[in-house]
């Protein structure tokens, strides 16, 4: 169970690069008693995303829990005894909420083929041109320069460079495969819609606010290219 929650720990605070880069801006703004309770709602996210708590007593039995271990007091229950039934409990509720994901995920992409203004590539990620540009095409090995949003199906953000007022600039063979493949579709000044199956993104890791295997929606305008 230690094991468990020690990779979660660092799981939900393994933010993309440039999450990170966004977020330490603000870090030396942030008091003490801030962090913690930053770490504590990134916690309950984090549970909340990977566990089914139903209802009201089972948010206050994993509450209580926490606040006994920080509070050094005695555990209500034999740890012994219930350490391999945490660990099956979390290994099963986060099955069941990866299967729930991949279900809704599956029929969203379904959905997105039908529609004739998308295009489907070899590894499935489906893209949309929303502006056509009249520059170079990039390479695999090609530098390229561009602002993107990224969010879950859900419509959270995890991440934009439009809001940093800072365009991104990576060798296209360095990134996620669905951009890899999805830009080399594109011309320098255009803009598209990115839909990345997990496979093509993240898979089964997870980074801060993605969870395993999440489809991501990327929104990018290819400014430039650069090639070696």
């Amino acid at each position: 169970m230690k094991n468990i929650l020690i990779l979660s720990l660092f799981a939900l605070l393994a933010l993309p690069v440039c999450a990170q880069e966004q977020a330490a801006s603000s870090a030396a703004d942030a008091s003490g008693e801030k962090v913690l309770y930053s770490l504590g709602y990134l916690l309950g996210e984090n549970l909340k995303n990977n566990l089914l708590l139903n209802n009201e007593d089972d948010f206050k039995a994993v509450s209580q829990g926490l606040r006994d271990a920080l509070l050094n007091r005695n555990s209500q229950t034999d740890l012994e005894d219930y350490k391999p039934l945490v660990e099956k409990r979390y290994r099963d509720d986060t099955t069941a909420v990866i299967n729930k994901r991949k279900i809704e995920q599956d029929e969203f992409l379904k959905e997105a083929k039908k529609d004739k203004k998308n295009q489907t590539l070899s590894n499935g990620v489906v893209m949309r041109i929303n502006k056509k540009g009249k520059g170079k095409t990039p390479k695999a090995s090609s530098l390229v320069k561009v602002h993107y949003e990224g969010k879950l199906l859900d419509g959270t953000e995890f991440d934009s460079s439009i809001k940093r007022g800072k365009p991104a600039e990576f060798p296209l063979n360095g990134v996620i495969p669905c951009w890899t493949s999805a830009l080399q579709e594109m011309k320098a000044g255009s803009k598209a819609t990115l839909y990345c199956p997990p496979d093509t993104a993240y898979g089964n890791a997870q980074a801060g606010p993605i969870q395993p295997g999440s489809l991501l929606i990327f929104d990018v305008e290819l400014l430039d290219v650069i090639d070696k």
